[in-house]
């Protein structure tokens, strides 16, 4: 088990910014993958961005320019930094983290509200 929990969510006005964290017990380091999803109240779960070995990053296209992911292998830690947020925005955001050795884990989940 790699426990991830995450911390940053609450609720903004449109065109505000929050940064997620999500901490892992163990060194992120030793973790292929991390990344972030969410899910908005009926609707499926999507990934929002996507960060492979620390070099490679992938962003849903509707959080393209606005969200960036990064890492802290120091400190185990994983951001989700969000600018000019919209309500469409609004969902809860999961971090997510796969080891070298094919193991998913998800975090308990940390509410982002965006009122217009």
């Amino acid at each position: 088990q790699v426990p991830v929990v995450e911390s940053g969510g609450g609720l903004v006005q449109a065109g505000g910014s929050l940064r997620l964290s999500c901490r892992a017990s163990g060194s992120i380091a030793s973790i292929k993958t991390m990344g972030w999803f969410r899910q908005a109240p009926g609707k499926q779960r999507e990934a929002v961005a996507i960060d492979s070995t620390g070099e490679n990053r992938n962003y849903a296209d509707s959080v393209k320019g606005r969200f960036t992911i990064s890492r802290d292998n120091d400190k185990n830690m994983v951001y989700l930094q969000m600018n000019s947020l919209k309500p469409e925005d609004t969902a809860v955001y999961y971090c997510r983290s796969i080891t070298y050795g094919g193991l998913g884990y998800w975090g308990q989940g940390t509410q982002v509200t965006v009122s217009s």
